[in-house]
C-alpha cells in the first residue's frame, strides 16, 4: 500500500513539474490591479503634473520623494521658455 501511495505521489509531483514548465501551454499573462495615473495626451503642463498621483504599492517608491520631484518639473515648467542661443 505505501508503495502505491508514493508512487502516486511522485507521479503528482511529475505532473506539477510538467505543467510548471509550460510544456502543456503558457499561462495566462499576469493581471495587475494596480491602478495606473491618468496623463493626459497632448503637452504637459504644471497643472497636470501637480494633480498627478501614483498608486502606493509594496515597495514602491517614496511618496515624498516624488512629490518633491513633480513640485520641481512643475516649477521648471512655469517658467517661460527661453530660446537657445
Amino acid at each position: 500500500m505505501e508503495w502505491v501511495l508514493s508512487m502516486t505521489a511522485v507521479a503528482i509531483l511529475g505532473l506539477a513539474a510538467v505543467v510548471a514548465s509550460g510544456r502543456l501551454g503558457e499561462f495566462p499573462a499576469t493581471v495587475t490591479d494596480t491602478p495606473r495615473p491618468h496623463l493626459p495626451s497632448g503637452p504637459i503642463t504644471s497643472e497636470g503634473l501637480r494633480g498627478l498621483r501614483f498608486a502606493v504599492v509594496t515597495r514602491g517608491y517614496s511618496m515624498q520623494q516624488v512629490d518633491e520631484l513633480l513640485d520641481r518639473v512643475a516649477g521648471q515648467l512655469e517658467k517661460p521658455h527661453e530660446p537657445d542661443a
